[in-house]
């Protein structure tokens, strides 16, 4: 039996003895250009079911060395087959993508196959989790296939994602636009490893996010303390640290790590539920706001709430960046954030650990876009605007910064009105947030 790379796939990345086959003796039926003549064993994609740490996936695999693991009708049937039967059982669905895109000998009828590949996988979102491996060409439409997908992982040597080709592009002429550096640094793909390592990350990300939207977020047996005190304050400036601080045995899974430099986006575990993390990040000696960040945040909040992960925000936001591509793109990502926090029916807890200012605030989970707890430690602040700038609004210098600050964004005020819920000692963080989540656990839409 042929597909000897597509199996091996598939064998490293499920549980010992688990796959099970589906459409093993599938092939072409197209007869031109002598396609006929060329064998094509299950069509170039091996198509089934398996066990990720004991629980159910369906996955496709491509075969580079049956006809490209090129597209054509019967092996987009073969994967939208495995897609129907994943939305009926609830079950994640992988893809394992080395193709080089369409199959030109069956003209249309690849590329309806295509079309009707897109179809299923809009038709699962929100309602499956699907993940994409890229090990070898990704190019073209199978591009917006890697896209359509909730989380794609990029094996880091030999995988290429592109829509032209790197060649084909007149000013590329030291960049490949088409690597796994290129492509994480972009946003196109979430995670990048090598492949000795991909296999086991995906089974992480497996066993942390829901099998699908109706259950609840994965929920283990906790080994760490509900109320060990944390120690946070040091650590704000770099959210990762703060988030290992908190989550379970410093439980973190962050996403798009690469791409953009004011944003934090991750998984982590709170009394063993799976909490998804958006958190502001100081870079250059600010806390501002970048279109990337404002991308990366929106798409990852669009995720856990279409998956079902509640969602906490560590809010330390002085505003948003001043740049030409702010001005550009940046009332744009703002309004998809907005929107994207307000329609989130998931619980969602912030908490506030530093500077919240302005508008920069606003968009951060604030309880004004339906947070259902806000919490803030007691050195943060809220205010409309930076202290210095509001004193020379009101008073045309800088003469009463102090004072401001002191009435308008000392967060005992901000309580007081009523847009803070409770102002938390630091190191209680960790058991406020999960009597938070514990308490949200029910929530309904």
């Amino acid at each position: 039996m042929s597909n000897t790379k597509a199996r091996e796939r598939i064998d490293n990345l499920l549980d010992d003895n688990s796959f099970v086959e589906i459409g093993a003796l599938v092939k072409a039926r197209s007869t031109d250009f002598n396609i006929q003549e060329t064998d094509t064993p299950s069509d170039g994609v091996v198509t089934g079911y398996g066990l990720i740490n004991g629980e159910l996936v369906f996955v496709y695999s491509q075969d580079p060395d049956v006809l490209g693991g090129s597209i054509g009708e019967m092996h987009a049937k073969k994967i939208m087959n495995i897609y129907e039967k994943a939305i009926d059982m609830g079950a994640p669905i992988i893809g394992l993508i080395d193709s080089s895109g369409f199959r030109v000998q069956e003209s249309v009828d690849a590329l309806e196959a295509f079309g009707q590949i897109y179809f299923m996988q809009s038709n699962a979102y929100g309602i499956v989790p699907q993940i994409t491996m890229l090990f070898g060409e990704c190019g073209g439409a199978l591009s917006v296939l890697s896209k359509l997908s909730d989380f794609t992982f990029m094996e880091e040597k030999n995988a290429k994602l592109f829509v032209n080709s790197p060649n084909t592009i007149p000013e590329n002429k030291t960049v490949d636009s088409s690597s796994a550096e290129y492509q994480s640094k972009i946003g196109n793909v979430d995670f990048v490893y090598p492949e000795t390592e991909i296999y086991t990350e995906v089974r992480n990300l497996v066993s942390t996010i829901p099998s699908n939207s109706a259950v609840p977020a994965v929920d283990v047996e906790a080994t760490d303390d509900l109320n060990r005190p944390v120690e946070i304050e040091n650590k704000i400036p770099n959210p990762i640290e703060v988030i290992k601080e908190i989550s379970d045995d410093a439980f973190v899974i962050e996403v798009k790590k690469d791409f953009s430099k004011d944003i934090v986006t991750a998984f982590m575990k709170l009394n063993g539920a799976t909490v998804g993390v958006v958190a502001n990040k100081e870079f250059d000696g600010q806390n501002k706001l970048t279109t990337d960040g404002l991308k990366k945040a929106s798409d990852f909040v669009i995720t856990c709430d279409s998956l079902g992960i509640p969602i906490l925000t560590l809010t330390n936001c002085e505003g948003f960046d001043s740049s030409f591509e702010t001005e550009k793109d940046g009332v744009s990502e703002a309004s998809n954030l907005v929107f994207a926090f307000s329609n989130a029916t998931v619980p969602k807890v912030n908490l506030i650990v530093g500077k919240a200012v302005g508008s920069g605030y606003m968009v951060m989970n604030s309880k004004a876009l339906g947070a259902d707890m806000v919490y803030a430690l007691p050195k943060a602040r809220v205010s409309v605007m930076d202290a210095k700038k509001a004193s020379e609004v009101m008073f045309g210098d800088e003469s009463k910064v102090d004072e401001f600050d002191k009435v308008q964004g000392n967060i005992s005020n901000v309580a007081a009105r009523g847009y803070i819920d409770t102002i938390i000692n630091p190191v209680d963080t960790r058991k406020y947030l999960i009597g938070a989540f514990e308490m949200l656990y029910t929530k309904e839409a």
